[in-house]
């Protein structure tokens, strides 16, 4: 994964600026658990991204994209923290249409049991399944556990 940002205050040089640039072959992943970002990109799509959504965003054959600090936010504090993660697209899918889809919070199936709480970002886990379209078999998830609270991960081949 990258880790986006984490800041405890902002100023003019702590903005996200990253330029337009392009992608193949891949599906980027954000996920905020802070924060805000606004996602553009070049099939026209303008989305702001906020803790607990997703933006999945398949470059296939190729796509460019920039994420920014958000207009409303360049002038006050703030903080950001998340990840975008790379997913490589099997080689049947390296080619596809470039796509992007933003899923709002109450799209993800979650699950709150003995001090675990998951929410499932992409594919599945603990059968749970994101609506998140994938091109292979996949559990992402975001766990938060209680202090003292523990989960047992099924194996690999029991997640996807």
């Amino acid at each position: 994964h990258r880790d986006l940002h984490s800041f405890p205050t902002r100023r003019s040089s702590d903005l996200v600026d990253v330029r337009p640039h392009p992608h193949i072959g891949l599906a980027t992943v954000t996920w905020l658990f802070e924060g805000e970002l606004l996602h553009r990109d070049s099939l026209g799509f303008v989305q702001p991204i906020r803790p607990g959504e997703v933006n999945w965003m398949t470059a296939g054959s190729g796509i460019a994209h920039s994420e920014r600090t958000p207009p409303g936010s360049r002038q006050r504090p703030s903080r950001l923290h998340g990840m975008q993660s790379w997913v490589a697209l099997p080689q049947q899918a390296e080619e596809t249409a470039p796509a992007f889809h933003h899923y709002g919070t109450a799209a993800l199936p979650t699950r709150d049991a003995d001090g675990v709480h998951i929410r499932v970002i992409a594919g599945t886990m603990l059968g749970l399944t994101s609506p998140v379209r994938t091109f292979s078999p996949m559990g992402y998830a975001a766990l938060d556990l209680a202090p003292g609270a523990a989960l047992r991960l099924p194996d690999r081949k029991s997640v996807v």
